[in-house]
């Protein structure tokens, strides 16, 4: 199992790139500052490069984790891996792994296939976080659908990204 951290570093990008776009006034911008109590002057007021920074890092371990997500290959491998020899090159089982994934390898690594099952994660696993979360906040349906919406879209995008070229 070997991650490509090129392509993952590259997927932890897009938030901030699908962000600019969504949150713009022009898309979603207006209605999110509308519902979430947003004002210029607060946006203006917040440490940038810190906020910036962080949302990398985050967006960087959710890259991480949607590579085990989408590649389904990565699951062959965790399946076998307390099987004796799985990591000896020439044992009967190192061949047997080799051999599957030679024949294998590449099935199901596309970006249709990483942008479904990106948006069934963001759907599965943000929405269900977002939503319970701004129930208890009181907020309203139209920020949940901003703020999901926004995250199943990413996820999705990151998902393309990462099963076509990790």
């Amino acid at each position: 199992m070997d991650i490509n951290w090129l392509v993952v570093l590259g997927a932890a990008v897009i938030p901030t790139i699908t962000g600019m776009i969504w949150y713009n006034p022009k898309v979603m911008g207006t209605l999110w500052m509308n519902e979430s109590g947003m004002t210029e002057e607060k946006i203006q007021g917040g440490n940038m490069p810190l906020i910036f920074g962080i949302s990398f890092v985050m967006a960087f371990l959710l890259a991480v984790e949607m590579n085990f997500v989408v590649v389904h290959q990565n699951h062959f491998y965790s399946i076998l891996m307390g099987e004796p020899g799985i990591m000896e090159p020439g044992s009967e089982m190192y061949l047997f792994a080799q051999d599957f994934m030679e024949k294998y390898g590449r099935n199901f690594r596309t970006f249709k296939h990483g942008l479904f099952h990106g948006i069934v994660a963001g759907i599965l696993f943000a929405l269900p976080i977002l939503a319970t979360n701004a129930l208890f906040e009181r907020r309203s349906f139209k920020y949940i659908a901003v703020n999901a919406g926004y995250w199943i879209l990413t996820i999705g995008l990151m998902g393309g990204v990462i099963c076509q070229w990790a």
